[in-house]
């Protein structure tokens, strides 16, 4: 009987990356391997990801976060005014059609704000489950075809959507979109153009709260994933869908 785990889905994916999560948590837990962001000077969240890959864990604070965007989005510290970000977002990057498509989408954008003073992202650690807010996997598109799936598992069509892909921010999607709801919920992230540079050309972010988490802990043999299809896949990859 399997028991409830996240490795029986890891090991059917073939996947071999840490799993991530953002740790909403007092600046002083002893996560091992930090490393901080510096006061000065603009930094991708993202820009750290081979770091993660490695087992090194992010520390950020409202005063050390990174960029603009990351400032706003998870620590809700606005570093410009509404009008700013408005006219930076449409004119200088072009993402909405104009001033107004912009200002509303703005509007109703989540924050988060942090219960601790520090968020931390790194590897996923049991010994701190009761601080992390997401959890991520970082996959590739056969993978993330499995890991859809794996979402809509339990999902009935009377429940809310249990996969989104939001227009955001690469850091927006890893934290805000996921923490402020209490059902089971993932989105589809590092869609954002700015940040996709940090990452190879063949990787997505699956991001689950930890009710969609224990949702996917509780996958076994008797689900798809021991079923003809997912091995026809890995037939077709040369035996596995990994890397």
């Amino acid at each position: 009987m399997q028991t409830s785990s996240i490795h029986y889905l890891l090991e059917k994916t073939n996947f071999n990356k840490p799993v991530i999560a953002v740790y909403d948590a007092p600046a002083g837990t002893l996560f091992q391997n930090i490393i901080q962001l510096k006061k000065e000077g603009h930094v991708c969240l993202f820009a750290h990801y081979k770091q993660w890959m490695n087992g090194k864990m992010l520390k950020m604070t409202a005063a050390h976060f990174g960029c603009g965007g990351c400032g706003t989005w998870m620590f809700g510290v606005q570093g410009r005014s509404r009008q700013s970000y408005i006219e930076f977002l449409t004119d200088d990057e072009g993402l909405k059609a104009n001033h107004k498509l912009m200002g509303d989408w703005f509007d109703q954008a989540n924050r988060y704000e942090p219960e601790h003073d520090a968020i931390f992202v790194g590897a996923y650690d049991e010994r701190f489950a009761r601080f992390i807010k997401s959890i991520t996997f970082f996959v590739n598109p056969d993978q993330l075809s499995v890991f859809v799936l794996a979402a809509n598992y339990f999902a009935s069509p009377t429940d809310p959507d249990p996969v989104k892909i939001k227009f955001a921010s690469g850091c927006s999607e890893i934290l805000p979109h996921v923490s402020f709801v209490q059902y089971p919920q993932a989105v589809i992230g590092s869609t954002d153009m700015a940040m996709r540079k940090y990452l190879p050309p063949n990787i997505l972010a699956f991001t689950v709260n930890p009710s969609m988490y224990a949702n996917l802990c509780r996958l076994d043999e008797k689900s798809f994933l021991n079923k003809p299809f997912l091995e026809g896949l890995k037939k077709a990859r040369g035996g596995e869908i990994g890397g």
